[in-house]
């Protein structure tokens, strides 16, 4: 049968988080992608690159697997109903409940986290707890049919990960080999062990006015949700 996986699409999103998965994705046997918006005008990711979706929420087919990728666009969409009631709709009925990058706050926001453990981009990683998930340093973190990714591109260790858990190992090995992922940074300095106090400092320092904004959104989805057990 075929597999049916729905990427949320949205302005300002961060591509990879989108498109490492995709890559992935497209090499699975008999599967179906979906890229959804609300509706089809293209969308402007993070760095200008436009995108397109093929999906409007009112014509989304029922999803074996929704994932929710993330960016600085997502903040938008932790307290964009329309947005939250698509995924929840999706979500009771999708084998895999699914995100990478700072995508997991959404389904948090979605009411869907509440005691998952769940990754995150390591600088939004402790909103988490907002939403009553518990915050996993983790490339990629399943915790029953709920998979996380961390970072941006963990969003392919992610796919992986999900290959083997949909079609079994040597379908995610073999698909691992057909596109060479083979990394091999050249510095230590992808995360913030690695990187060093100065570096996450500054780092931290550049993203301030983005992270104020995302508390604010992440407090205030936090309080909705608590009003609507």
């Amino acid at each position: 049968m075929t597999f049916r996986i729905g990427l949320l699409i949205f302005p300002d999103i961060t591509q990879l988080d989108l498109t490492g998965p995709y890559e992935v994705f497209t090499k699975f046997p008999d599967v179906e992608i979906h890229l959804i918006w609300k509706d089809l005008a293209p969308i402007t990711a993070g760095g200008g690159l436009q995108m397109l979706p093929n999906t409007t929420f009112a014509q989304c087919p029922q999803l074996d697997l929704i994932c929710v990728p993330g960016g600085a666009g997502m903040n938008a969409l932790l307290n964009d109903l329309d947005v939250l009631d698509f995924i929840q709709r999706q979500a009771k009925a999708a084998r895999y409940v699914t995100s990478v990058c700072t995508g997991s706050l959404v389904l948090g926001a979605a009411g869907l986290l509440k005691r998952k453990r769940a990754a995150c981009h390591w600088m939004s990683r402790e909103m988490l707890s907002a939403f009553g998930a518990t915050p996993v340093a983790g490339r990629a973190v399943i915790d029953g049919n709920v998979i996380t990714g961390g970072g941006i591109t963990a969003g392919i260790d992610f796919a992986f990960v999900v290959a083997a858990e949909v079609f079994g190992e040597e379908v995610a090995k073999s698909i691992q080999l057909a596109i060479e992922y083979d990394p091999q940074p050249p510095f230590n300095a992808g995360s913030p062990e690695g990187a060093g106090s100065d570096l996450v400092t500054m780092t931290r320092a550049k993203s301030a006015k983005r992270q104020a904004e995302r508390q604010i959104a992440v407090d205030a989805a936090a309080l909705r949700l608590r009003g609507n057990p």
